[in-house]
């Protein structure tokens, strides 16, 4: 398995934000992408991308082979609920390991939900999503969405091994597609990719983010 850099790396917070004010858009308005319902919420945030991001997933929905579609689970997810999220994940492997210290425990935390300061979900960047055949169903990918790493024993992480054939290459073909359209992946989570948030431009030798954390505006 490849060398992981984790949310909690300084080198991600590190990374400027140049904010491009583009904004975000609903991503069922026209139809194009299967959405799933499981992470909504009460202002619809869930269902929320960058505008940039949402043209990119198209460009990797017409990518995929023949039969095959992106199933949209999350994207935009307020400060308030990715704060909320971070802690209790945390909190839970507080109670799992009482001998660990803070800076060890955010670390690990981070593998699975991204720190408050940095999330790419909460900048509108990042998005949830998986395979579906042409009729709707979700493919095989190896553990279920937002398995984290206690509970599917490492298989949430995207290299690895502990999976059957098949839902590898469920996962190179999502992968392939999503990479070839701009995206990246959080190595620690076959089902979360981003653009132009602080992770995306670090690993892409971007100078800077183009997109920071934002308030959800309501009607």
């Amino acid at each position: 398995m490849r060398e992981i850099t984790l949310m909690s790396d300084p080198k991600v917070a590190a990374v400027p934000v140049r904010e491009c004010g583009e904004p975000l858009v609903d991503v069922r308005d026209d139809g194009a992408l299967l959405v799933d319902t499981r992470a909504q919420d009460a202002d619809d945030a869930f269902a929320r991308l960058r505008e940039g991001v949402l043209a990119r997933l198209l460009h990797a929905q017409g990518l995929l082979p023949g039969g095959l579609r992106l199933l949209f689970v999350e994207g935009y997810r307020p400060p308030w609920l990715q704060r909320s999220y971070f802690e209790e994940y945390e909190g839970q492997l507080r109670a799992l390991h009482p001998t660990w210290d803070a800076e060890r425990l955010h670390a690990a935390a981070s593998r699975y939900v991204s720190p408050p300061q940095i999330a790419p979900h909460s900048a509108g960047s990042a998005v949830d999503l998986t395979l579906a055949d042409a009729d709707g169903r979700e493919l095989d990918l190896g553990t279920r969405m937002n398995a984290d790493p206690e509970e599917s024993e490492g298989a949430c992480y995207t290299d690895a091994d502990n999976i059957t054939p098949g839902a590898r290459r469920n996962r190179e073909i999502l992968g392939t597609a999503l990479r070839n359209a701009g995206l990246v992946n959080y190595p620690t989570e076959w089902w979360h990719w981003s653009c132009g948030d602080r992770y995306w431009a670090l690993a892409t030798g971007a100078p800077h983010a183009l997109y920071g954390a934002m308030e959800l505006s309501r009607p």
